[in-house]
Parts: structure tokens; sequence; C-alpha cells
């Protein structure tokens, strides 16, 4: 098997880094924009992080998880430069703004008003720089009963729907991992680059803006749709679903396996595997409607036949026969997947505390791999940031003595 490193054609000539020239300023915290900005970084861009002096992104703290650094922060600002800097003192807003007027794309994540206040809103910013792009990332957007409400990701996913259609039919929950937090970052992330497409063409920048509400209702649209014109709430059906059967997970003679049976064909094939092949022309069970109705039989039908054989053997054999499955792995099951090692995707990562393992991006270029730059520590590039903008060894010496930069 070859590696997604080595399975690049000998003839291609790298055309570079994708967004190689890009300069990127961002004033971020927590996970949706610092999202974006990663992924920006790894396709080439230059990214400037601009932290508070002193604490800087409160995703440092959430927890000292990876060599005493936080797992969200090394998760989401590798490659990226951090500026340190006092946005209360107009030395410091004079240095930011000189910072953006060199940059391509400014992107933020504070409370509404926030960058008004500051006089980096996006109409302040763009007087003179009609190019630049700016991307405003908020919980609910950017007017509306809500817009000044917090926004956390689980206030979100609840606000939306999205906990009552996850979980078990006893009890909501929220996702595992921060979804609307992701959704907005990746919709900032893909607005950011139709926006510099747009203007290598037409030379005129944009405004955009980008809510964790909005990018959540949009992931919501099947469920949406049922319930707008069938009056039909999705109910919770914890790994099953609610619309295709067998769709669950099954117990095996070690364990379980999920099953995923989607058209009349695959359930035939299942019940050969299973060695119970009268059962797929049962007039119960042909189709998937029939299946659906008589699901509690499908699924004790399953799940009989499935104790007969260990996870892993059922596993092979299911894939061998093309009917859909996988096995239930946990995290440890993630970092120690065969897929990831067969296929090279590991990495390693530079911190202030040393080397850490990290996963290549998901865009994978024939061309050219992508970087995995250094997490940096707060303020490391602060004195380099000044000194491109021009600031005497005197003049930055001078503004950290005053505590404006670190």
């Amino acid at each position: 098997m070859t590696s997604d490193r080595t399975d690049r054609t000998e003839v291609e000539v790298s055309a570079g880094l994708p967004l190689e020239g890009i300069t990127v300023v961002s004033l971020e915290q927590a996970v949706a924009a610092p999202l974006a900005t990663r992924h920006l970084a790894d396709l080439g861009a230059r990214v400037v992080k601009v932290e508070r002096v002193g604490d800087g992104d409160f995703a440092r703290a959430y927890d000292g998880a990876v060599h005493g650094l936080a797992a969200h922060f090394v998760w989401l600002n590798r490659g990226k430069e951090s500026f340190a800097v006092d946005l209360k003192a107009p030395e410091g807003i004079d240095a930011v703004k000189a910072l953006i007027r060199g940059a391509d794309v400014f992107l933020q994540n504070l409370a509404p008003g926030a960058v008004e206040r500051l006089g980096l809103g996006a109409d302040d910013l763009r007087a003179d720089h009609p190019e630049l792009v700016v991307v405003n990332m908020s919980g609910y957007g950017t007017d509306g009963p809500m817009r000044d409400r917090k926004a956390y990701d689980m206030l979100v996913q609840s606000e939306t729907g999205l906990c009552s259609i996850t979980g078990t039919p006893e009890t909501a929950v929220k996702t595992g991992i921060p979804t609307s937090d992701i959704a907005a970052g990746m919709y900032a992330l893909t607005s950011i680059q139709a926006a510099l497409l747009r203007r290598h063409r037409t030379g005129v920048g944009a405004t955009i803006d980008v809510s964790m509400f909005d990018a959540t209702a949009e992931w919501l649209g099947y469920p949406m749709y049922l319930q707008m014109y069938q009056g039909r709430q999705v109910p919770r059906m914890g790994l099953s679903h609610t619309s295709i059967a067998p769709y669950d997970k099954y117990p095996t003679a070690d364990g379980e396996i999920l099953i995923g049976v989607q058209n009349d064909r695959g359930w035939r094939t299942l019940t050969e595997v299973l060695g119970i092949p009268e059962r797929g022309d049962d007039p119960r069970f042909t189709t998937n409607l029939e299946r659906v109705r008589h699901r509690e039989e499908v699924d004790a039908l399953v799940a009989r036949a499935t104790k007969q054989f260990t996870s892993a053997e059922l596993d092979e054999k299911l894939a061998d026969a093309g009917v859909p499955a996988a096995q239930l792995r946990d995290l440890r099951g993630l970092i120690e997947h065969p897929q990831l090692a067969a296929r090279d995707r590991w990495r390693e990562v530079q911190t202030e505390a040393g080397p850490v393992r990290g996963i290549l991006p998901p865009m994978n270029f024939r061309d050219v791999e992508l970087p995995m730059g250094a997490v940096p520590g707060l303020g490391q590039h602060t004195e380099a940031v000044l000194a491109d903008l021009g600031l005497t060894d005197e003049q930055i010496a001078g503004l950290k003595r005053a505590g404006i930069v670190g």
C-alpha cells in the first residue's frame, strides 16, 4: 500500500503553496476563528495572531494536556505568529492598524461592536484599503434579538435544535466536538478563499459576516425540512438512523460492530454474510420501508446472527462483501488506526514545550505537502512583527517597557 506522500506522480511539478504571499491578521480567540486561520496557515498564508499582553488567547489556559500546553490551542494555532499587544493603548492600536494595512485578510471574533469601538471596523479599515477582505465572526449574527448574547458552542447547539436530535431517546446531548464552532470556522475559511479569488478577478475585497448560529442552521437542513414539510421532529436515535434499517451497533462474540445497510441489495448481501439468506426475501424485510416499519424485528434478527462472529472476523467478511460496516473505536483507536499509519499521515509539530504529534491537513495537494508550522508561544513574534513595521530597536524596547507589547 502506498502512502499519500508517495502516491504522487513523478511528472508533477510543484506550483508552491496555494496561499503563499497572502498575509492574514487575526484578532481571535477560542475555536471558530482560530480554526479558519490555522487552515489558512496550513495552505501557506502568513497568519499573525493578535493576542492580549499577559494571558493571550484564553484557549491557552483551557488545560495543560499537551506537555503543559492546552489541547485546543495546540490543535488550532500551529503555523501562526503571535503578536502580543495592548489594544487599549493608542500605540497598540496604531501597530495593529499598520499591520492590517499590509495584509490581505483581517478576521476577528470579538464580541459584537468591539472592533468598531477599537477603530478596527470593516468600514474604517476598507475606506483606504478597499482590496482588504474582512471577516467578522459572531455567535448569532450582526442583528436580531440575540445579537449580544454569549454564544458558546453548547449554547448555539441548543438554540439551533442540534441537541434535540443528538443523543438517545431518553437524553438530549451536545455533540462530542464543538460542532457550531467548527461549522462557523469552515464557512469563514471557504468565504475567505472565495473572496480572494474574486479579488484576483476584480481587485475588490469584501466584508463578510459568519455566525455560528447560521452555520449550524445550515448543517441542520435535512431534519429542518422534515419538520417544515412533514411536521415531524427527527427522533434521537443514538447510533441508529430514523430512515434506514438495519443501521446501528450490533453485538459480536467479543464486542460490537456498526452496520448500516442503505439499500435492498445490501440487505440481501448482509443476510448471506450472516448465514441467514432466507431472510433476504422475507416480505417484512425486502424493502427499506418495510425494514424501518419492522425495525425491532430486524435489529433482533441481525443481533442474533452477529453474535456468532468476532468483531474482526465479521468486519473483514462484511468489507469483502461490500456491506457498510465499521468497528466502534475510541480515541486510542483513532490514534492507532491502521489507515493513518498506512497512509503516512502523522507528522511532528514544534511547540515551546517540545515536539508533538499532529495529523496532516485533510486537503492533500499532489504537488506539495502542506506545512505544519510551529505552535507559537505568547508574543513569540512580537519584536519581529514590529521590526517589519519599521520600528527601531529603541522604539520596540520602549513599547515593551510600557507594557504595550509583550
